[in-house]
Order: C-alpha cells, then structure tokens, then sequence
C-alpha cells in the first residue's frame, strides 16, 4: 500500500495523496515522486542531473540539463513539501498528476555560498500540473505547467 508517509524522504515530504487511487494511478503516482525526488536531488545537491535522464523525455530531459547548466555550483538548502490532489491516469500511455509545491522553505546558493534566493521563482507554493507519458516501458515526465502562485495549500 502506498501512503504519504511511504512517498517522503528527509528532504521531500509528501504530505497527502488521493484516496482510492487504482492500480495505473498508483503507478503514475510512484513514477511522478521518483521522478520529482531525483530532479529536487540534483538541485539538493548541485549533482547527478544525468539521474533524471530515464525518468524524462529527451526533450525535456534537454531542457533540465540546459537549466542546470547554467547554475551549475548552485544549491538549495531547505525543505520541499508536496500534495498530490490528483492523479489523471487517461489511458495506459498518458497521464497527469496534480500538485501543490510548497517551496516556501528553501533557500538557494550560488557557488561561492551566497544566498539567491529569488521569491518569485522559488519560495513560495505552486499549483502545478505535470503530464507523464509511458515510454520504453516506464512512465516519464513530459511536460510541467505551472497554474497558480501562492493559491494552492499544502495539507499537514
């Protein structure tokens, strides 16, 4: 049985899932916070953004990489607490998970250690609308569609 609980990691809570959820949701599900863990590591850590290559499609996948390698050094310090107020699992091949990111709590440092933390792109909570599409045999992230700043709550 998944639960929240089951989800988080030190640095990333899930606070709530959807109840009820069948056996495709909760496999978008699953994918989708294995997907966000990793991509939330690399900035974490400053490391590893080759970890999310399997989990993205190219193309994507292309654009984290470009991201990344513009702030290459940088890291964030703090903690992520998600919500997943739904999960859309359409039919076996295309899916979309609906989120409220609360990143009122994390800091971001460039690579001499000081702080850039920009309110307007990082602390705060979004409502955020993620597609999976299933592709070589593993959902993978495909696109991320930010709703909302500030609006959506995070359950406790």
């Amino acid at each position: 049985m998944v639960t929240a609980e089951s989800l988080s990691t030190d640095r990333y809570q899930v606070t709530s899932i959807p109840e009820d959820l069948d056996e495709l949701q909760t496999e978008v599900l699953k994918a989708f916070i294995n997907y966000d863990q990793v991509t939330w590591n690399i900035w974490f850590t400053g490391t590893g953004v080759e970890n999310a290559e399997p989990l993205m499609t190219e193309e994507t996948y292309q654009s984290l990489k470009s991201s990344y390698d513009q702030v290459k050094g940088e890291t964030v310090e703090g903690n992520l607490r998600v919500s997943v107020t739904a999960v859309f699992a359409y039919d076996v091949t295309y899916a979309q998970v609906l989120i409220c990111d609360d990143q009122s709590d994390l800091i971001s440092y460039d690579a001499s250690g000081q702080d850039n933390s920009d309110p307007e792109t990082l602390q705060g909570r979004y409502e955020v609308l993620i597609t999976m599409i299933y592709e070589d045999g593993v959902w993978k992230e495909s696109e991320e569609k930010r709703l909302s700043a500030n609006e959506c709550v995070v359950d406790q």
